[in-house]
């Protein structure tokens, strides 16, 4: 099991002598158990007690990355089953398949889809990952040009997918060099396979249908000398992906089975339900999933639930505070307060700028909380909004004082007022109503 914070503190020395970098060793305690230190930075530790803390300390699922460059995913170092206990660190990796049977243009058009993809959402860019190339021809030769076609791993990372070794040494001998994911390691093949992924220096995903014979090939891999490992449980429907998957997870984290300690490879392709199934992949675990070419809605439904999963649910996405013009405004142009929400933020700049009314957003930091919750919380006061008013300049920007609050800050109207010398003026709790607002009732 991992070891909690008090627990790592009783076996340091206890000298607070901060050579570690961190300024008590209590200290140090909680950055080991959240896995945000390493433990050789103790220079007074004994190699047994290293050794313990290092096994207990160091992450249970292990971080493989698949590519190079920008777009190269990060799969795993994990440490919880849920969210809420701890941020789950590193996205999935959605993988869009082609294969090789497939005429050219084809291939071409769904990799070049996967490269421009981008949803842009709360002041974020969306895209998928890479591509999967699947070896349906049984041709090596086929296979490795579709893989040429893909871009050869250079530009998106790749997935190559066969079930015969002379296609994977064909393919790698095109695309080795940026580290695609080779699948999948069997009973029959893993030692060729690992012979090959370890030549190439390439994660390499196992594949069987229990965690007793994944923990077996993930064994007998690592001891060939491939570390980088994915684990594709060949789940036979969403049902046992899910069970599987979490149960896959719970023995990594409770460190019950230490082979089974990497990130989890999900194939959506088998599945009808393509949407449920990616859902679930991005819901439970996966740190790569593969899936068929998806339509628009999908692929943004997809990378929204992605986001939102993989966004730490103690810190809100939030704006950079500050003055933000709209619309091009003058002088005479109403300021509006607003929270740096992220999601209050774009939703209200998206119902602005559709208005074309000229106007200036004032956004102050109530560390990411929404209105409602910012004032109910302390967070937004008169004294940060007198604070904001004077530290962005406003006053020398507009000719007028008067500052429009939102709906929900109405009980603040009153001490922003006397705090500021601003006259407030509350504005609707929605809003969809802020263009209407302003139209009627605005008057520098």
């Amino acid at each position: 099991m991992a070891m909690k914070a008090l627990d790592i503190y009783k076996l340091l020395p206890k000298t607070n002598c901060k050579r570690c970098g961190y300024p008590t060793c209590l200290a140090f305690a909680m950055k080991l158990a959240a896995g945000k230190a390493e433990v050789e930075a103790c220079p007074d530790l004994d190699p047994g007690t290293k050794a313990l803390l290092g096994g207990a300390t160091r992450p249970p699922v292990r971080l493989v990355g698949v590519g190079v460059g920008e777009r190269s995913v990060a799969a795993g170092e994990e440490f919880v089953l849920f969210r809420h206990e701890k941020a789950f660190s590193h996205p999935p990796g959605i993988m869009v398949q082609v294969s090789d049977t497939w005429p050219e243009e084809r291939v071409r058009s769904i990799v070049e889809t996967v490269r421009e993809t981008v949803v842009h959402r709360v002041g974020m860019d969306l895209v998928l990952t890479g591509v999967a190339v699947r070896n349906e021809s049984r041709s090596p030769g086929r296979f490795a040009e579709a893989v040429a076609l893909a871009g050869g791993g250079s530009t998106l990372p790749l997935v190559l997918i066969a079930g015969d070794l002379a296609a994977h040494e064909a393919a790698l001998a095109v695309a080795g060099h940026y580290r695609p994911l080779v699948h999948a390691a069997t009973e029959e093949n893993r030692e060729d396979l690992a012979r090959l992924a370890k030549r190439y220096g390439c994660p390499l995903a196992v594949r069987a249908a229990s965690p007793a014979g994944l923990a077996a090939l993930t064994a007998e891999c690592a001891a060939a000398g491939v570390v980088d490992l994915m684990l594709d449980p060949a789940p036979r429907s969403l049902q046992d992906y899910i069970a599987m998957a979490t149960g896959i997870r719970k023995a990594a984290i409770g460190r019950t089975e230490p082979a089974l300690g990497y990130p989890i490879y999900f194939d959506t392709t088998p599945f009808r339900e393509t949407d449920a199934a990616l859902a679930a992949g991005i819901l439970k675990y996966a740190g790569v999933i593969v899936v068929p070419p998806l339509p628009p809605a999908t692929v943004a439904a997809a990378l929204t639930l992605r986001q939102n999963i993989y966004t730490d649910p103690q810190k809100p996405i939030q704006v950079t505070p500050g003055l933000y013009p709209v619309n091009e405004p003058g002088r005479d142009a109403p300021v509006l307060l607003t929270v740096n929400f992220s999601l209050t933020y774009f939703t209200l700049l998206g119902y602005l700028e559709a208005s074309r009314i000229p106007c200036y957003l004032l956004i102050v930091d109530t560390e990411g909380l929404s209105v409602l919750t910012a004032v109910a919380g302390g967070k937004l006061t008169e004294t940060l909004v007198a604070d904001s008013l004077r530290n962005f300049g406003v006053g020398e920007t507009v000719d007028h004082r008067l500052l429009v609050i939102p709906g929900y800050a109405a009980p603040l109207s009153g001490k922003i007022e006397d705090a500021t010398g601003w006259k407030v003026m509350v504005g609707p709790r929605d809003a969809a109503e802020l263009a209407g607002y302003l139209e009627k009732e605005w008057r520098a």
